[in-house]
């Protein structure tokens, strides 16, 4: 997020794209909601599904799975044709303004209707002019922006139009992503990804190896970015990578084309797996190692607005349970690295010394204030909102971006689209909330969302058992006959080891960042007859 969560009462209006923010961020949502029930702020939502943040936005644009950038392309044409763009900012902090307005010129709002599935054109110049008229609006996504072969582009022109308002570098404007499980930005601050070390250092710049190897006292590190997960799995199955170390991850349910994932684990000549429940993949393990559970150790968590917080424990592990890091010291350990740490403050302590945005916290400024990175000094307050007075690479760049379909369309065998998320009521792939009695009896299991007059075509009852289909593979699983979703749209949570919506989805990735695009392929629903 470039901007902060107490930021929302200043905000004047609100774009959410691609997230369903009641139910994944109900905090968050929770205080938009209230900035436009009682603070009479206003709201644009954009969403396959009628969520329930719909029923609060002044206008409720209800696209086709995969076209974001179309209807940002639209919405940004209006703002520009309409002149409620901000060309001073434009001008002095910008680049590209020329290319971006060229490509928009056809993305007018009866074009992008037809390629969003939207009735009425006209509700897309709403739209643009509520958002054009708000100063400040801040907009905000998930991962219905991410989750697509498009996600890098799709983040970019959210970037676009932020921009174009001269809402990037003011207080209750910015591009706020939310993320989609707690520490996921710690994770990913800690280069917990294949190509940077803390704070997205590359690994390609060699005076960044050069430091971490003198903090780490390694006489090398590789120059090559590593593999993500998916790229992993699929050189697993050519034999290329032998071994893998799963740490508090359970890619069996939470990855794309779940079959291929299990041949991929089971083609491995070593797996380990490290977490706190017997998981779906850790089944497949040579080795599980217990983890302890929040609850039981001592660090930080940096939350979606950059807020870094001490986190101490307050269980004892139960078992032969142990902190992450201590099992990872000692099986480095007994690989030659002659690593010495006793706390996970003496950890801090050296990330501290290696990672700029993190330099100026100490586990006692945590406690005492609220922090957020970047914080480079002892001195320094830390940030509440980026690109204040100018962007990390001086001026802004806007970026001209066509829409592309997904890589999956609709035909006579597989007739609908399919998309996927998640429940208030559950957590990422149910490894935790599935073993809550409470969650597990609110919503025990899977089913998939059917529109009536899709249900009527295919002779389909609320609560009856179907078959959801796409290349991939099948499941079954009770429908639910709702609104929600769009005509010739359904919708499978992901939480459900039973009937895995990830056995359906595809595994093509996005050429950049390689997420994949667990938000949209072609299915078809057959009736399972008794």
């Amino acid at each position: 997020m470039t901007n902060s969560i107490r930021e929302i009462p200043v905000s004047e209006a609100f774009l959410i794209i691609g997230s369903n923010t009641t139910e994944n961020h109900p905090v968050i949502g929770a205080m938009i909601k209230k900035a436009v029930i009682t603070g009479g702020k206003k709201l644009v939502v954009v969403d396959p599904r009628k969520i329930e943040m719909a029923k609060y936005a002044d206008v409720f644009l209800q696209i086709l799975p995969g076209t974001n950038i179309a209807i940002l392309n639209g919405l940004m044409h209006v703002i520009i044709k309409e002149g409620l763009h901000d060309k001073e900012y434009i001008n002095s902090r910008c680049e590209g303004f020329a290319d971006l307005e060229k490509t928009l010129e056809r993305y007018t709002p009866e074009y992008v209707a037809d390629i969003c599935g939207i009735d009425d054109p006209e509700m897309i110049r709403k739209a643009a002019r509520i958002l054009g008229n708000a100063k400040p609006m801040a907009a905000y996504y998930c991962m219905g922006i991410t989750q697509f072969k498009s996600g890098v582009n799709g983040v970019k022109s959210v970037a676009n139009l932020q921009m174009l308002l001269g809402n990037l570098g003011v207080a209750g404007g910015g591009v706020n992503p939310l993320r989609g499980q707690s520490n996921v930005q710690g994770a990913c601050d800690m280069g917990g990804l294949p190509n940077v070390f803390t704070a997205y250092q590359p690994v390609t710049n060699p005076d960044a190896r050069q430091k971490f190897q003198n903090a780490w006292k390694i006489p090398t590190l590789p120059e090559k970015p590593g593999l993500t997960i998916v790229e992993s799995m699929n050189l697993a199955i050519e034999g290329k990578v032998k071994a893998l170390y799963v740490m508090g991850e359970n890619p069996v349910i939470s990855d794309p084309n779940q079959h291929h994932v299990i041949e991929a684990l089971k083609s491995l000549d070593f797996l380990v797996v490290q977490d706190i429940m017997l998981t779906e993949t850790a089944e497949y393990a040579d080795v599980v190692l217990p983890g302890c559970a929040f609850l039981e150790k001592d660090g930080t968590v940096s939350n979606t607005e950059r807020r870094v917080q001490v986190m101490r424990k307050a269980l004892n592990p139960i078992g032969d349970a142990r902190d992450d890091w201590w099992i990872i010291t000692e099986i480095a350990r007994r690989m030659g690295v002659e690593w010495v740490y006793n706390s996970a403050e003496e950890i801090f302590e050296e990330l501290r010394a290696v990672t700029p945005s993190y330099a100026g916290m100490t586990y006692e400024r945590l406690e005492n204030e609220l922090l957020q990175w970047p914080c480079p000094t002892i001195g320094h307050p830390g940030t509440q909102f980026l690109h204040k007075d100018r962007f990390a690479r001086g001026l802004g760049l806007f970026t001209a971006i066509e829409y592309t379909p997904p890589a999956e369309q609709v035909d006579p065998e597989y007739p609908l689209v399919l998309t996927t998320g998640r429940l208030l009521e559950h957590f990422h792939t149910g490894t935790m909330s599935r073993n809550s009695k409470i969650l597990d009896a609110i919503v025990p299991e899977p089913y998939v969302e059917i529109f009536p007059n899709d249900a009527e075509n295919y002779n389909i009852s609320d609560g009856e058992i179907v078959s959801v289909s796409t290349r991939r593979g099948s499941i079954r699983l009770k429908a639910f006959v709702t609104k929600r979703p769009k005509p010739n749209v359904v919708f499978i949570p992901f939480h459900f080891h039973e009937a895995c919506a990830n056995v359906l989805t595809i595994d093509a990735l996005d050429p950049l960042c390689k997420i994949p695009e667990f938000k949209v392929c072609a299915c078809k629903i057959e009736k399972v007859y008794p």
